[in-house]
Order: C-alpha cells, then sequence, then structure tokens
C-alpha cells in the first residue's frame, strides 16, 4: 500500500513539476496531464509482472512509473533533450521501451490495440505466459479501429486486458454524445468477452480488478474489459482551459481525488501514519528537484542527428524518402523560382 501510494503522489508531483517548466517554456509541444485519473494508471501498471506489456494512453503516465519509467526519461521527453528516448524527435509518451514492456501510444486514437494484438499473439505462438494491458479513452473507444481490435483480441482469445477510462470527456464533448450506453460495461456483450466496472479513483479497486483480469487472460482466458469510471479534472491539455465542464461536475469530482482519498483511507484505517505519507511526499519532492535540475541541464539534440533514429539505415548520407532532392526532370529548378520542366513533360 505504501508503495501504491508513492506512485500515486509521484505521478502528481511530477505532472505539477512538468506544469511548472512548461509555463517556464521549456516543454517542447502539448502538456497532458491525468489529474483525477491517476489510480487507474497506477493500479493496472503496478498489477502487471516482468515479461507483460503495458501500452498506455497519454493520460496514463502512473502505470509507467509503476513499471519502473525513470522520471527523468519523462522530463526528457517533455524537453525534446538529446538524451532523451526519442532523441528529441517526438514528446509525452510516445516511446517503446522494451525492457520494461512500454509501448508507446500512437496518436490516431484507437489504434493502439491492434499493434498490441500483435505482442499478444507474438506470446502465444512462442507459448509465452506473458500478458499486454492497454488503456483507451471513452472517445478512443468509438472508433474503427477500436472495434477492429477489440473484434480480434476476442476472436483468437487474446491474452489481453483493455482498460476502459470513462472519463466523461473527450476533449470538448461529453461521453454521452458518442454512445447510447449508460453502463459503459455493455460494449463488451458486443465481443462476447466479460467485463469488469471499478471505480477508477480507487486504487484498491484498480488494482484488485487488474489483478484478475491479469490472471485471466494469463491462464488463457482471454480478454476482459475493465472500465474504470473516472474523471478528467483538467482540460484537455494546457491549452484547454475546459470551460465546457459544469462547475457543479467539477466541484463534485474533485471531491473523489484519487490521491487524496487514499491517504485518508490509509491513515483512518491505521495503515500510515501522516508523518509516512509526509516523508514519502518529501522524498519524491527530492527526487523531482534532482531530476528536473539534471535534465535542465542537458542540451538538445544536434541539427544534424535530425535524420538518424528515423529509418533503419543509421548512416546520416542515407537516402530516405523525405529528404528534398531533385524531382526527375526539374534538377535545373532552384527552391523558390518557378520556371518550365524539362522536354518532354509539358503537360505532365
Amino acid at each position: 500500500m505504501r508503495s501504491l501510494y508513492r506512485y500515486l503522489w509521484l505521478t502528481r508531483a511530477l505532472e505539477e513539476r512538468l506544469e511548472i517548466i512548461f509555463k517556464q517554456g521549456h516543454v517542447i509541444g502539448g502538456l497532458y496531464r491525468s489529474l483525477g485519473q491517476e489510480a487507474t494508471a497506477v493500479g493496472c501498471g503496478y498489477a502487471l509482472a516482468d515479461g507483460d506489456w503495458i501500452a498506455p494512453s497519454i493520460r496514463d503516465l502512473g502505470g509507467l512509473l509503476a513499471r519502473g519509467l525513470d522520471p527523468r526519461d519523462v522530463l526528457r521527453q517533455y524537453t525534446a533533450r538529446g538524451t532523451s528516448l526519442c532523441a528529441g524527435k517526438d514528446n509525452t509518451n510516445h516511446f517503446t521501451v522494451p525492457e520494461l514492456g512500454i509501448l508507446g501510444p500512437i496518436s490516431p486514437l484507437g489504434t493502439q490495440l491492434c499493434v498490441l494484438n500483435g505482442v499478444a499473439l507474438s506470446f502465444r505462438s512462442r507459448r509465452e505466459p506473458n500478458v499486454c494491458l492497454t488503456f483507451q479513452g471513452d472517445g478512443a473507444s468509438r472508433t474503427g479501429t477500436s472495434h477492429e481490435g477489440l473484434a480480434m483480441a476476442a476472436a483468437l482469445n487474446l491474452p489481453i486486458v483493455v482498460v476502459l477510462e470513462h472519463n466523461r470527456w473527450a476533449f470538448g464533448t461529453p461521453s454521452t454524445a458518442v454512445a447510447a450506453v449508460k453502463d459503459w460495461a455493455d460494449v463488451a456483450g458486443a465481443y462476447g468477452v466479460p467485463a469488469v466496472t471499478v471505480d477508477g479513483n480507487d486504487v484498491l479497486q484498480v488494482y484488485d480488478a487488474a489483478t484478475q483480469a491479469i490472471a485471466r487472460a494469463r491462464a488463457g482466458d482471454g480478454m476482459t474489459i475493465l472500465v474504470a469510471e473516472t474523471y478528467r479534472m483538467l482540460g484537455h491539455a494546457q491549452h484547454d482551459a475546459q470551460r465546457y465542464v459544469p462547475d457543479h461536475e467539477l466541484a463534485e469530482w474533485k471531491d473523489h481525488d484519487p490521491v487524496q482519498s487514499f491517504s485518508d483511507y490509509l491513515i483512518e484505517f491505521g495503515f500510515e501514519s501522516d508523518s509516512t505519507l509526509d516523508q514519502i511526499r518529501g522524498e519524491v519532492a527530492l527526487e523531482l528537484d534532482a531530476a528536473a535540475d539534471e535534465v535542465l541541464s542537458e542540451g538538445y539534440p544536434a541539427a544534424e542527428e535530425a535524420r538518424t533514429r528515423v529509418y533503419g539505415d543509421p548512416s546520416l548520407d542515407a537516402e530516405v524518402p523525405w529528404s528534398r532532392g531533385a524531382v526527375p526532370g526539374y534538377e535545373g529548378l532552384t527552391s523558390g523560382k518557378r520556371g518550365r520542366p524539362a522536354a518532354g513533360l509539358e503537360g505532365a
């Protein structure tokens, strides 16, 4: 329980630190926080075993930290340092770390399950007892590729757990506008698989349900859909003021904050003391102070590295499709100048 609390607090504190450096101009690109959803990701990530794979969405940082991801790597990603996992070529959690069983997300929503199906199928073909777990928001679960992925995982009885994060909002669109179901567990009936609904803001309830779903998949009984009833307490990203959310709705869910609720539970039932939790928070603060100082002292990637680690050929002189080169028949033209094509190409 102490470890679960530490991951919850680390997720919250790391994202708060990211927001600070975002406002200071250090973050390259957007910043997507998981405020209010930390328990779902942490509980699921903590339930996985060595050799299992996790495929996060943009609000599942806690699951990656629970799998062993270093907070410095998160800071490097967002600040596009040359030392980052993507060498400054992408940010957020768009990275894959095979040794930690992390499969990076794909920007088009709903597509990740299709990729993870391949990972799960490889486990099956190699007779490896490993399990895959992925997350989808309520909006992502309404896409065509999500349906394809769910149908394939169910039909092939793949060892997968799909966590449907019902956080009420897909950017500014309420979940009631994208599906007719009241109980989101009902979607599982279309695929012939079981679904379990949990309080996504209760980390123990999430951990317990995820543990059972993972065990079921590991035993060869196939996919489970885990519906986590939760709430996105901030806008889609830092640029979103969330003005479309009713004030009373936000206030209601703030009273159900997953980090504060778990802290209250640990103290009320005597699992931890105020001083122990305060010590954990202090240790995390010192860890993040050191991590931020280290990362912000590191440099951006050199310009000449832009073509490295993109294609299989690591050579800087490799022929790559997006390189600017002469177009056949237009070799004599220079950038910004207009002219006639070479003989024989008129009207082409």
